[in-house]
């Protein structure tokens, strides 16, 4: 049977380098409101007041608030991929207990009182313009999240590794919205126990 060693798990394409102080003091600002907020609902008065900054220096570093949109989302991105990885480097060679440990950790953050779901997940509900530079980042992280999963399918031995990866997938974004539905006690806590017992249908002969 053949292990994740042998598949490609990584983000395909890269991302720029750690922008400067000024305008990272900019994006940090931006990325606590959209997610908490979203991203329609905050204006570039509302993130420059906050930053300490004017007007003027936000355009010199974004030079619009859908590219801020879309920076706050590259970051949300990295973010998210070194969580994945943490939870793939923690079991080696084990694709069913990788997902699990990346399941369990989603299912845990559901619980908390401020979740506010996947930041990816709900750009694309705020865009549904599929060239909006937000929308972009967006699509991307899920194409690499559902490439990811099916390949983990492959190497957990599943019959029909494409119809599993994708299962994965749409229990874990049911979960990004259930907990924000339910909140605490909701559905989204058994999350990776859902999961597992999906992988185990699907390994079944």
């Amino acid at each position: 049977m053949p292990t994740d060693k042998n598949i490609d798990l990584t983000i395909s394409d890269g991302h720029a380098s750690a922008p400067p102080k000024a305008a990272k003091k900019i994006l940090d600002v931006a990325y606590d409101l959209f997610y908490r907020r979203g991203i329609r609902a905050i204006g570039v008065d509302e993130i420059v007041k906050r930053a300490g900054v004017t007007k003027p220096s936000l355009y010199r570093s974004f030079p619009s608030k859908d590219e801020l949109a879309a920076s706050y989302l590259r970051q949300y991105d990295l973010e998210y991929w070194e969580r994945f990885d943490e939870a793939v480097a923690a079991h080696p060679g084990d694709p069913r207990a990788q997902i699990k440990a990346f399941l369990t950790r989603i299912g845990k953050r559901t619980q908390v009182a401020d979740y506010r779901g996947c930041g990816m997940t709900n750009a694309a509900v705020e865009y549904p313009d599929h060239s909006h530079p937000a929308r972009v980042v967006s699509e991307a992280n899920k194409q690499e999240l559902r490439r990811r999963l099916r390949a983990m399918a492959v190497a957990m031995g599943a019959q029909d590794p494409d119809t599993l990866g994708d299962g994965l997938l749409l229990l874990i974004e049911g979960a990004y919205i259930s907990g924000q539905l339910f909140g605490l006690g909701g559905p989204a806590q058994a999350v990776a126990r859902n999961a597992d017992l999906l992988i185990e249908a699907s390994l079944k002969k």
